[in-house]
């Protein structure tokens, strides 16, 4: 955890460089008109489904293309947003659905890991594998669109944001490549992939217009207001990466944009989605995130949810013909729409009918569809055992070795008393604030869902995942007390456990196991970071035991200084939302059947005041009462890239995690795949999906090896940092990661692939990415972001 020398004699050459233009102020609190909405190309592989797409539209009457572009209401339906047929042409009509951890409010599925356990886990193949099998699952039920994979907004800006553990972490590297493997693998399944939020959904507070409880004027929504840098490098970064794997639909978000709402925006969708990164699918509002009628249609939205009726329907209509909406307009959006359906083969005859899986009305008799496959059984237990990252581990406390006696503790410890809403972290919880969250988390109501006093941030039962659309409701729960009992009968172990306190503290136990977590939920931002209860209940058990373990399933940053020096606190694991087989995945580690391999995707500080303006969602004053205005004045720097700027020195530092054995890194080397004197300033090449088809090009590979120094099987996680030679640019920037199983004794190699647009900075002058040529670029390897082991150039 200790950075090297060599990284912070290497650091400081920033700034030896000359700058480009950084003043994007035009870009800055207004959002600029672009028009008109470029029409689909069938660029990047969608020429096929663009030539389908066209001959069906054709036959479209003007109020048949109007209809496909706008949700209805279907009671008989369970979808949470539906598309009507139109039967004369054989078009069956959308189901679309949450949510991006599998299919929520559904029988017979499975609950897979949340978007920060595969972030945690660092591992591509399986990103790809685990959204290859929801994929499967959406279609055996019915399900046209999948409403999730991926989750690249919010980015996790604000550490108290209620829906970052949707996301795969606080990095736009890491969330665009996990991002592109998912799209990839929920489309190579049939199923329309959507990437969502665009952009900037970063708190939930003020995400939805509401009435002022004095004037009764509206309140809009917060403004996330940035500059154009920040949006290239940071916040349209990983949507790239989607669009680039050919992502068929994205979701513009609830808030504004540079005090244009997000789903209204024309710089934002026709500008910065359609035209720079050459999206060819459509664009898709968040439910009931569409203000406007005409403008939204002009300004590049093409599907409104849950119900179009309300600015669209016959009023689009007589827009067209009255010439307020051209009809190519309309053409284009049902184009891209019918593009999309048919790039994911949605026209397959053999295809279950549309929702034949999903329905509301459970009083009546329906098709039970069991869309679980039986080979996803070992992908779902190994997603949640690689989410799982080692923080702390003295005098070797894990793994276990059959204990005589074991104590186990913790709320977290056993499954809810209900699953009907998950203990009511799964249920919807729009439009409630902080206040409220007691509520939102313990069940139905203050009291009504036997909440205990600690309440304000932990979840009563297990945590496997967060609350909202996001939510899941697998057929079954693996708890961890219900698997370590399991364990204890095979191993002949006696057991003490007390799940509501702290009472039955065995002082001959080999190990006392302490369950918790840190919950959080859709339509409400967490009130904290860590919470009384909690930091007591550990610290009760520490005091009486003297190898004390302390396992959170927590959905987002938890702060851990209050106890975690304890000396009676040997071992910590941050276990973070594992899906149904969260008691298993974490047994087998505890054991020592498999290694830790995760890593942290955020930074953990020693307090909150660490975060500074970063922590708390924005408010409003005065002058700004009906207006929300959120400034994102720090720019790119967020995370571990404001902790190394502000010389901040974090309690778990961005990329950290443990194993059950040692590693060594070495022979560090870079191999250019490109003529470096040919390289142009600035990229040339053809438009594809994503952008310049240049910007993709591999111009270097680095390679470094790993030998495994202990005595047990793992995996390790190496990662590249990059340092960008030129002034406002972070210290370093994840730019690489690869994950390699190593046994005792054995030697990996492993390979980062560095494209042009990962060493490029965005020039606001020329509107461009533009690389620093004749510059040497310094980069790291090493086990984190702040052990870095490994160092060498890049010389453009």
């Amino acid at each position: 955890m200790v950075q090297s020398k060599a990284c912070l004699l290497l650091l400081g050459v920033a700034g030896a460089h000359a700058t480009i233009l950084q003043d994007d102020s035009y870009f800055y609190g207004q959002s600029p008109p672009v028009y008109p909405t470029p029409n689909i190309t069938g660029a990047g592989g969608w020429g096929y489904a663009l030539s389908k797409a066209q001959d069906l539209v054709a036959r479209m009457s003007l109020e048949e293309k109007i209809t496909i572009t706008a949700g209805v209401t279907d009671d008989t339906s369970g979808c949470g947003g539906n598309i009507p047929a139109i039967n004369r042409l054989g078009f069956p009509g959308m189901c679309l659905q949450d949510g991006p951890n599998g299919i929520k409010g559904a029988e017979l599925v499975n609950g897979y890991p949340s978007g920060i356990h595969i972030g945690s886990s660092w591992n591509k193949s399986l990103a790809y594998h685990q959204a290859h099998a929801i994929g499967g699952e959406f279609r055996r039920k019915g399900v046209t669109l999948a409403l999730g994979p991926p989750v690249l907004g919010p980015l996790g800006r604000i550490s108290l944001g209620g829906r970052n553990w949707e996301g795969y972490g606080k990095d736009p590297y890491l969330s665009g490549i996990l991002g592109a493997e998912t799209v990839r693998g929920v489309q190579d399944n049939g199923v329309i992939a959507c990437a969502k939020h665009f952009v900037g959904n970063e708190q939930e507070l003020h995400r939805n217009p509401r009435p002022d409880p004095v004037t009764n004027k509206t309140v809009e929504t917060s403004s996330s207001n940035m500059d154009d840098r920040t949006m290239h490098e940071l916040y349209m970064w990983p949507f790239a990466d989607a669009v680039h794997a050919g992502v068929a639909s994205v979701m513009c978000a609830y808030q504004r944009l540079n005090n244009s709402y997000s789903c209204h925006n024309s710089k934002l969708l026709n500008g910065l989605l359609k035209t720079e990164l050459n999206f060819q699918g459509f664009v898709l509002s968040d439910w009931f995130a569409q203000h406007t009628g005409i403008a939204s249609a002009m300004a590049g939205l093409d599907m409104v949810m849950p119900d179009g009726d309300l600015y669209w329907g016959a009023n689009l209509t007589n827009a067209v013909r009255n010439g307020s909406v051209p009809v190519s307009q309309i053409d284009n959006m049902a184009t891209r729409i019918m593009a999309a359906w048919y790039l994911s083969g949605q026209d397959n005859q053999n295809l279950p009918p549309v929702g034949i899986g999903i329905t509301a009305d459970y009083k009546k008799p329906h098709p039970v569809i069991d869309a679980r496959d039986p080979g996803d059984e070992a992908l779902l237990l190994e997603g949640a055992i690689q989410g799982h990252v080692l923080v702390k581990n003295i005098g070797n406390a894990l793994p276990l070795s059959k204990p005589r006696i074991l104590s186990i503790y913790g709320y977290d410890a056993k499954v809810a008393n209900t699953n009907l809403a998950m203990a009511g972290i799964n249920g919807w919880t729009q439009g409630l604030e902080a206040h409220d969250y007691k509520s939102v988390i313990c069940g139905f109501g203050p009291t009504g869902g036997h909440c205990p006093p600690f309440a304000p941030i932990a979840a009563k039962g297990t945590l496997i995942g967060g609350g909202g659309s996001a939510a899941i409701t697998p057929t079954y729960i693996s708890s961890p007390f219900q698997a370590l009992e399991a364990r204890a009968r095979r191993d002949k172990t006696q057991l003490f456990w007390d799940l509501e306190g702290s009472q039955v503290t065995n002082v001959e136990a080999e190990a006392c196991l302490v369950f918790v977590n840190a919950a959080s939920s859709e339509g409400v931002d967490r009130p904290a970071l860590r919470d009384d209860y909690t930091d007591g209940l550990i610290l009760d058990i520490a005091s009486q035991c003297n190898n004390t373990v302390v396992i959170i399933h927590n959905a987002g940053v938890r702060l851990v200084d209050q106890w975690i020096d304890h000396p009676n606190v040997t071992a910590v694991i941050f276990a973070h939302l594992p899906g149904q087989d969260s008691g298993e995945s974490i047994t087998q580690i505890l054991y020592g059947d498999v290694s830790p391999s995760g890593k942290l995707p955020y930074t953990v500080p020693h307090n909150e005041s660490d975060y500074g303006a970063l922590l708390n969602p924005v408010t409003y004053t005065d002058w700004d009462r009906y207006f929300p205005q959120d400034n994102f004045t720090e720019g790119v720097f967020i995370d571990y890239r404001a902790f190394d700027r502000n010389g901040i020195v974090p309690r778990f530092e961005f990329g950290f995690g443990m194993t059950y054995t040692t590693f060594k890194y070495s022979n560090l080397n870079v191999r250019y795949t490109v003529d470096l004197s040919e390289l142009p300033e600035y990229p040339i090449g053809p438009m594809i999906s994503g952008g310049n088809a240049d910007l993709w090009d591999t111009i270097a590979v680095a390679t470094a090896d790993i030998t495994n120094t202990g005595q047990m099987e793992a995996a390790e996680i190496a990662q590249l940092y990059i340092q960008i030679p030129i002034e406002g640019q972070p210290l370093l920037q994840l730019r690489g990661f690869d994950k390699v199983i190593i046994p005792p004794g054995g030697r990996r190699t492993v390979e980062f692939n560095i494209r042009r647009r990962d060493i490029s900075v965005w020039d606001v002058a020329s509107q461009s990415w533009k690389l620093i040529l004749g510059a040497q670029y310094p980069i790291f390897v090493g086990a984190s972001s702040r052990n870095i082991i490994l160092n060498g150039t890049l010389e453009l």
